[in-house]
């Protein structure tokens, strides 16, 4: 293996499983809050109780969160020196916009929930876990604007030639106001969201069905179902205008999701599809409607959506310009699935919403509901990681879309130095996520604390 490919896979592997504690952290700090902004207003012990409870998860999961993501940016550095110096004076300032402000903000506020039960004024106190909340997704926005100009690149001007060429900053608006972005960070935030919902429902479940404090779970349970059914929603409607947006600025993803190949007008959508990569072509192809897939990427029956093989997207022989030698496409068997396990897996979750509603004041007796809400939990989680499998290879073999190629960007290290840094790290994040993994099963089989206790301490015990 070369130095290429395994810094490629040390950073998938570093980010996909700190994307299994990120949307849980965003979700579960707005669930929080509402719990608690709710135990202000009324004065009903058991929303404070329901905090304290879910709060308690969401300090595992934020502890191990901010250890797996610091690895990240070091990998910057590390394997992706390159790309630092070509990019840095755009994609730097995002990150420490990011790191000064909004995990500055998330950080001291938790700190200050933490140790304030009891401290703090009930109104003080609410405050800073919507300051935690508020942190947390403003530190979103900005790591989403910096992927989305990876995946866009807007706002900038290239300096110099050759090895001395570089991105400069040109507008800084631009970067953060652009659609792309937007999308990108609506999408994600409410797929978060549909996460934590989805967590309440399956842990709510699990003490339901065992009879444990049932006013407590049962209104979790609701709580959970609410969160999810409004933001799942959004994911499903606000997909698609995302999905245009990606037809806009990457058409090759598009046509990857697809397996499309030869640009046509009048682009059907097809309902079974192998994609035969090697040659190029699709080895099956069952049903198709016409026109639907131009309709679903540019708004018009009509429209040109272009195929894997347009010329567009090929790459000529320097010394015979009638030769095509590669193509500027992505892996299509992975973005194709990817694309189609997401999407599946969408509308199974807005199914086992709506079969929450339909038995949500029947919880107690619906032991089908419950157990499907249990093992619903981790569908949300493959969806998420599936959708970042989605945005990153689909976009290769762009490291920042239509700029600089991935194996421009990878730094002059050996094979030796990114094989042993990643073994090191694999292990170190299978320790730390049977350890998440262990102390979330703990104290969600816990349950929350008795309503007489008159613990105060806010600490994890």
């Amino acid at each position: 293996m070369d130095p290429l490919l395994l810094s490629r896979l040390q950073f998938a592997a570093a980010t996909i499983f700190h994307f299994i504690f990120v949307p849980l952290t965003l979700g579960l700090s707005v669930l929080v809050a509402i719990m608690e902004t709710k135990y202000v207003k009324t004065g009903d012990e058991t929303y404070r109780r329901m905090a304290r409870f879910w709060g308690k998860l969401f300090l595992i999961n934020v502890a191990v969160g901010v250890v797996t993501g610091l690895t990240l940016e070091f990998q910057f550095g590390t394997n992706w020196s390159r790309y630092s110096m070509y990019v840095g004076d755009i994609f730097g300032p995002i990150l420490a916009i990011e790191a000064t402000v909004a995990f500055f903000l998330e950080s001291t506020f938790i700190a200050v929930w933490f140790f304030g039960w009891d401290k703090l004024s009930p109104k003080m106190h609410a405050l800073s876990i919507w300051l935690v909340a508020i942190g947390a997704s403003v530190s979103a926005f900005w790591i989403l604007v910096a992927n989305a100009w990876m995946q866009h690149p807007v706002g900038y001007r290239i300096v110099g030639e050759g090895a001395q060429a570089a991105a400069r900053l040109t507008d800084f608006s631009d970067v953060f106001t652009q659609p792309y972005a937007l999308h990108m960070f609506v999408h994600t935030l409410s797929a978060a969201f549909t996460l934590a919902g989805f967590f309440l429902m399956g842990v709510s479940a699990w003490h339901i069905l065992r009879k444990n404090e049932l006013q407590f779970f049962t209104r979790s349970f609701k709580y959970g179902l609410v969160f999810a059914s409004i933001f799942g929603l959004l994911v499903v409607i606000h997909g698609h205008f995302n999905a245009s947006s990606v037809a806009e600025y990457q058409p090759a993803k598009v046509a990857a999701m697809e397996a499309h190949w030869e640009t046509t007008t009048e682009a059907p959508l097809k309902a079974f599809v192998i994609p035969d990569e090697a040659n190029r072509r699709n080895s099956v192809e069952i049903g198709s409607v016409p026109g639907l897939l131009s309709l679903l990427s540019y708004h018009s029956t009509s429209a040109e959506v272009k195929g894997l093989n347009d010329p567009a997207f090929a790459i000529k022989d320097p010394k015979d310009p009638t030769r095509t030698i590669g193509w500027n496409t992505p892996p299509v068997a992975l973005t194709f699935f990817a694309f189609r396990i997401m999407v599946a897996l969408g509308f199974l979750m807005l199914l086992i919403l709506l079969w929450g509603w339909w038995r949500r004041n029947r919880l107690t007796t619906s032991r089908k509901l419950l157990w499907a809400a249990i093992f619903a939990i981790p569908l949300p989680y493959i969806a998420i990681e599936m959708g970042w499998l989605l945005a990153e290879v689909g976009r290769q073999p762009w490291v920042v879309y239509g700029m600089i190629k991935t194996f421009d960007a990878v730094s002059p290290v050996s094979t030796a130095q990114v094989a042993f840094s990643l073994i090191t790290m694999v292990l170190l994040y299978l320790v730390l996520g049977a350890i998440a993994i262990y102390l979330l099963f703990k104290f969600a089989r816990k349950g929350p604390e008795p309503l007489t206790s008159t613990s105060s301490s806010g600490q994890v015990s």
